[in-house]
């Protein structure tokens, strides 16, 4: 049944009028956004860029590895669980040559975002490893990489492994239709070490090889287009996005439009942290200045004035919105057909909060999939940020849990947890928070280990110790932060360290527990970076049923 207030697409208004005798004349459906666009079409020559290579692959398969090798830094030892949790975008260079590496999280719960890294991408390294085979994730990357029509290099790593058996990985990627070039096929095959580093140049070879086969273009001036592979907020300097340039040529200054946010590019800078005053295509740059963190996957477009960027964004809003609205209606229906059957299924209420955009919707995503014939998932919000009092109040209204991904709640969010009966689950690796809630569904009565916060202290002054490097005056401020425990160090109730204490004194003392209201000096073992403001999380894992 459609009321006066529903909207209904042209199509169907069209019937409807001519059904009652009337001659329809359609109205443009092009939108403000396709005519500023359309105008906007590149004259400039393409020129050849630099290839943008994704490397995909099972988790634990040595893809951070491999790109580490390349790129000769650790980014690894930073992930928790040796995960990679937020896609990364280099450029190196080789030969006299650029070439620009994302590299996408391994776990099943970035299929999505994955499957968006596959559409910015030239070339996909498939990274199997030479011991263990092609794995579920392995299937999923390849399927991948076809959908979007991507071209795969496979890399065969951790060669050098005595279990490594060869034969049985080309047969089984056979069995997945990645037939090797020398068997008539059209995929190249690659032996790689990602710790001794045999076969990288010959992968790096490969790649340049293969750029050329594909005569990679785009235009370096005129308007700028880009794709968002990250975004968060950042503390003391607001929302940033991580953009891989695909035409054209942004300047520093220049107003955007990022999906439904705006803003001018304040600042840009490279994978180094270093200011650039332009990004060309292939690049990826990190852009601060917009109105907030855009969605992983928006297009990224610069325009000429305020006044066209806010009939833009009002616009996609609005159309949000009423798709949201749609959406709604539907469910409706959907939940009332359904409940007229039966009423035993049971719902879990979710809300999540993280570190950065591409985390929340990842676990939204694979929370998504739990669903099941007895429980129903929820999710009521998911966001970028620490927990705050408005959260609590959802939470609490629709009787929600909430998960708080590498992120905290603040002070005065803390002060009401302990008068409200919302739940919060702190997390810092993703398939962790996956399992943690599948258990939940399936109401395994098996030990839980939780984790307890102990303690919270706040940095109140840094004074260099000539034995003990950085010591951190602190004022204990809740509970007890005891020696011998695992911490974290929270920074705009965000989590930049973990780890544990090097020393815990008072005056000159050393001590194994300080209690709130008391001051002492924390020293943070292998790590030198704490400043005042910070607050040292202590916790405890505890075994509940």
């Amino acid at each position: 049944m459609v009321t006066g207030n529903d909207h209904i697409d042209q199509d169907t208004a069209i019937l409807i009028i001519e059904e009652l005798g009337h001659k329809a004349s359609p109205m443009d459906e092009r939108t403000i956004e396709d005519s500023i666009f359309d105008e906007q079409i590149n004259p400039n020559d393409p020129i050849e860029r630099p290839p943008v290579v994704t490397i995909m692959g099972h988790v634990d398969h040595g893809k951070t590895s491999l790109l580490d090798f390349i790129r000769k830094s650790k980014v690894t030892d930073n992930e928790a669980g040796g995960i990679t949790q937020h896609i990364g975008a280099y450029t190196i260079s080789y030969n006299k040559k650029d070439i620009t590496f994302l590299d996408t999280p391994g776990h099943a719960a970035f299929s999505q975002m994955r499957s968006r890294g596959a559409n910015v991408t030239d070339i996909v390294i498939l990274v199997v490893a030479a011991d263990d085979g092609v794995k579920p994730q392995t299937k999923e990357a390849i399927e991948h990489a076809k959908s979007a029509n991507v071209p795969i290099i496979v890399a065969i790593n951790k060669i050098d492994k005595p279990e490594s058996d060869l034969e049985k990985v080309r047969n089984e990627l056979m069995a997945e239709e990645i037939l090797p070039e020398e068997l008539g096929g059209e995929y190249l095959f690659v032996n790689v070490s990602a710790i001794s580093g045999d076969g990288v140049d010959e992968l790096l070879d490969t790649i340049l090889l293969q750029s050329e086969v594909l005569e990679l273009k785009a235009p370096v001036e005129g308007r700028p287009i880009g794709s968002v592979i990250e975004s968060g907020i950042e503390s003391g300097k607001g929302a940033v996005a991580t953009i891989l340039m695909q035409e054209g040529k942004l300047n520093k200054g220049d107003l955007l439009v990022v999906g439904e946010e705006t803003g001018r590019a304040r600042l840009l800078l490279n994978e180094n942290s270093e200011q650039l005053d332009f990004a060309i295509p292939s690049m990826p740059v990190r852009i601060y200045g917009l109105s907030s963190a855009p969605n992983t996957g928006e297009e990224m477009r610069v325009i000429d004035s305020e006044r066209q960027a806010k009939e833009i964004i009002d616009m996609r809003k609005s159309n949000r919105k009423q798709n949201q609205l749609n959406e709604k209606q539907t469910l409706k229906m959907k939940s009332f057909m359904e409940s007229t059957g039966s009423s035993d299924r049971k719902t879990l209420a979710i809300m999540i909060k993280a570190d950065v955009q591409g985390s929340s919707e990842a676990i939204r995503e694979s929370l998504i999939k739990l669903d099941n014939e007895e429980v129903e998932i929820d999710i009521v919000s998911s966001s970028v940020g620490g927990i705050t009092e408005s959260d609590l109040n959802l939470a609490d209204a629709s009787n929600a849990f909430i998960i708080g991904f590498n992120v905290r709640a603040d002070s005065t969010a803390r002060k009401m947890i302990k008068e409200s009966d919302v739940d919060i689950k702190y997390y810092s690796v993703i398939y962790e928070t996956i399992e943690d809630i599948e258990n939940m569904i399936s109401g395994l009565s098996s030990p839980v280990i939780k984790e307890e916060i102990c303690g919270l202290a706040e940095v109140k002054d840094i004074f260099d110790s000539p034995t003990l490097g950085k010591i951190a005056g602190c004022l204990v401020v809740d509970g007890t932060v005891i020696k011998s425990n695992p911490i974290r160090v929270l920074r705009d109730n965000t989590v930049i360290y973990e780890g544990e204490l090097e020393s815990l004194r008072r005056f000159k003392d050393d001590v194994n527990e300080v209690k709130s209201g008391t001051e002492c000096g924390i020293g943070v073992k292998n790590y030198n970076d704490v400043k005042n403001g910070d607050q040292i999380e202590c916790y405890r894992l505890v075994e509940s049923k």
